[in-house]
């Protein structure tokens, strides 16, 4: 069965596998997914990831989850912001601090995929994608 927003699947795999304290996810492949896992990575929310060219004709990215000590997860949420029914976009200036700056806003802009503080000092807006905090 397609899926209509694969962003939205993306973020509720992580969801759902962080809830049951899985080591990994397995998400189908593409560029926009890779560029997302790179950010979560490069911001603590994951360890890191893998991509597998042989899970299926598609490929997968393979999650390695990030949990503290006493199981905590590192993430404690992903909210999908702009949806293929409702597309939200954002001016340089008006790029939210999400969680008070202790969330991540992540922003497709003209410049590939970025957090809303790299947007901001770059002096760009976009399409903003998701809240994980």
């Amino acid at each position: 069965m397609p899926v209509t927003d694969p962003i939205s699947d993306m973020l509720t795999r992580i969801r759902n596998a962080v809830m049951v304290r899985h080591d990994t996810v397995s998400i189908p492949k593409s560029g926009t997914k890779a560029a997302i896992a790179q950010i979560l990575k490069e911001e603590g929310f994951i360890e890191g990831f893998d991509i597998d060219d042989e899970a299926s004709a598609q490929g997968a990215i393979v999650v390695k989850l990030h949990y503290r000590e006493e199981n905590e997860s590192a993430i404690t949420g992903l909210k999908r912001v702009s949806r293929p029914g409702l597309r939200v976009y954002v001016k340089k200036g008006e790029i939210p601090r999400y969680y008070g700056g202790l969330g991540v806003a992540i922003l497709s802009t003209s410049r590939g995929l970025m957090t809303g503080a790299k947007a901001r000092l770059e002096g760009v807006g976009g399409e903003l994608m998701c809240y994980v905090w």
